[in-house]
């Protein structure tokens, strides 16, 4: 389920079985040209994994909307920040709070967070239409699930 309009009154009913949220980290800057396009390419495509990970684990996870940041902002008070989110998240009856991210940052500080950090080494570039870009991400797609159902276990 996602955090939705369409999605959140069947979330109200069934909370007592969704016990997974999922939470992106998406990082912003404009600042560096450069790197603008490698990261707004990078939203889009864990975008894309986020909400396919949430179609193959719909009815026991919610998709959160993406935590935005400062791509270079990355550091105590942003992981305090952070933090402040999974508290208002704890509040449900979520017991697996999960962070997707192409930002290995997030995976450096994980032992500060309250949840676990799914780190995916990112593609800087592509054609997210090319059938080749679409099998990438089917294969990120079945092992990421298949590593979350492992903490369900």
């Amino acid at each position: 389920m996602k955090w939705s309009a369409a999605d959140l009154p069947r979330y109200i009913e069934a909370k007592e079985y969704i016990d997974t949220v999922m939470i992106p980290l998406i990082p912003f800057q404009l600042s560096n040209d450069k790197t603008t396009e490698k990261v707004a390419f990078q939203n889009e495509l864990l975008s894309i994994l986020a909400n396919e990970i949430e179609k193959e684990l719909t009815g026991r996870m919610m998709l959160s909307p993406p935590y935005h940041y400062r791509e270079t902002s990355v550091g105590e008070s942003e992981i305090v920040r952070l933090n402040g989110w999974v508290e208002e998240v704890r509040e449900q009856p979520f017991n697996h709070i999960f962070f997707i991210t192409f930002d290995s940052t997030w995976k450096k500080a994980e032992n500060t967070l309250d949840g676990s950090v799914l780190w995916f080494p990112g593609s800087q570039s592509g054609d997210l239409s090319s059938n080749e870009m679409k099998r990438q991400i089917r294969d990120q797609v079945g092992q990421i699930t298949e590593l979350i159902r492992s903490y369900w276990s």
